[in-house]
């Protein structure tokens, strides 16, 4: 999937909404990238149709605007027999999650809030195009003991999976440009030379 809601390329809709995350799965969001957000147990109240634009929201003192998408039929086969019970699934077409934009005055009442589309239009303008793609060389080294290739893998993947992106660094750099490589953890630059934090 690629970033592809801006002002340019937004059909005309009548309507349009919020969807307000809560600050640990926003930080769910951010970590591990997703195509699509579902939320589950809302209740029954207007809901958005497919098709239906939505701003992505974090309340806090100061809403951020953290991402656009559009409303998508649940998976086929998953649907309840009661409506208010279907969870609500956004497919993503624009991430902000490191870089969101104020979203002060939204009419937010709750998980999920109707949105006059004239407002949607503005805060995309306010998010702006998606920055141009580009080829990134990640990486994760891990020293481990094991007797074999073979074990070695199998401790690699069960070490990512216990750790996880909280406790391991990953390094990434420009393709090309491997001497700007850049170690992160959660999502965000972090120094991992002892001797300059001293």
């Amino acid at each position: 999937m690629t970033d592809t809601d801006h002002p340019g390329r937004t059909a005309a809709a009548d309507r349009a909404w919020t969807v307000l995350l809560p600050a640990d799965r926003y930080e769910a969001e951010r970590l591990v990238h997703h195509d699509t957000l579902e939320l589950t147990g809302l209740a029954a109240r207007p809901r958005p149709a497919p098709g239906d634009p939505v701003a992505v929201v974090v309340a806090g003192e100061s809403p951020l605007l953290v991402a656009l998408g559009r409303i998508s039929s649940p998976p086929a086969g998953e649907a309840p027999a009661r409506e208010a019970a279907a969870p609500l699934v956004v497919a993503y077409t624009r991430w902000a999650f490191d870089e969101p934009v104020p979203a002060d005055g939204l009419p937010l009442d709750g998980p999920v809030s109707e949105l006059p589309a004239d407002r949607w239009r503005s805060l995309a303008d306010r998010l702006g195009p998606p920055p141009p793609r580009r080829s990134w060389l990640v990486s994760l080294d891990l020293p481990i003991e094991a007797a074999t290739p073979a074990e070695a893998v199998r401790l690699f993947w069960s070490y990512v999976r216990e750790l996880g992106p909280r406790e391991l660094p990953a390094y990434v750099s420009p393709s090309g440009d491997e001497l700007a490589m850049q170690a992160f953890v959660l999502g965000v630059e972090a120094n991992q030379d002892p001797e300059e934090d001293d």
